[in-house]
């Protein structure tokens, strides 16, 4: 037993966990025609957002299982119009990765990704490396587009620092569909968030494009 990787993974399930329901109780705020908004992911809107991260949490969940190679497990599909439902099958598939990691065992179980890879496996410590910083960008994404407060705590911060400097910048950025896309530039004075996103290719002072609803008053942004 490696008393080092055991603590990184437990370490990792909980803070992954905590952005999860995070992004939770941001969509849990969702509001009637709010699944059209244009967000900081470029070519998606909301819908589009949400059931990408809908099926992550789903395929994730499948590879902590052992079945990550099917790929039905990671399809997406679009939520339909009824935003209670589409907020009620988000947090059902939050909840449902959530329980799969925290089930894991073995830091170094093998998880199948197929949409990074088929021809290897990720130690499960990594692959919920990944989900995690995943999921702290993709949450600034749903603050943004609802226009709602995001001020994730300092540790929550601190790991998923290192995270986002270890995804690769390549061309694989610039494919249609693609969730992060090429690095920008940032202040050396930036926060730790700010950083993050920049490095994820985002611009952390995004805004929705003028002529599109606001949420009304006292429902704007906190981005740190």
């Amino acid at each position: 037993m490696n008393s080092e990787r055991d603590a990184e993974l437990a370490r990792l399930r909980g803070l992954n966990a905590r952005a999860v329901r995070d992004s939770v109780a941001l969509v849990d705020r969702l509001a009637p025609g709010d699944l059209s908004r244009p967000t900081p992911c470029a070519g998606w809107d909301l819908a589009a957002l949400l059931g990408h991260l809908t099926a992550q949490h789903r395929g994730f969940a499948a590879a902590a299982r052992g079945s990550g190679r099917e790929l039905k497990r990671w399809a997406v599909r679009l939520p339909g119009e009824d935003v209670a439902v589409a907020a009620g099958e988000y947090r059902r598939a939050a909840e449902d990765v959530i329980a799969a990691f925290a089930a894991l065992d073995d830091p170094e179980r093998p998880c199948t990704l197929p949409e990074f890879t088929g021809e290897q496996t990720f130690p499960a410590v990594r692959a919920i490396g990944f989900h995690l910083i995943d999921h702290v960008v993709h949450g600034w994404d749903l603050a943004r587009t609802l226009e709602l407060p995001y001020d994730p705590d300092p540790e929550l911060l601190g790991a998923a620092l290192p995270l986002a400097r270890a995804v690769p910048d390549a061309e694989n950025r610039l494919a249609d569909g693609a969730a992060f896309r090429p690095g920008l530039p940032v202040s050396g004075e930036a926060g730790a968030l700010d950083r993050i996103l920049a490095m994820l290719g985002r611009a952390p002072d995004w805004r929705a494009p003028v002529g599109n609803a606001s949420r009304g008053e006292g429902r704007t942004s906190d981005v740190r």
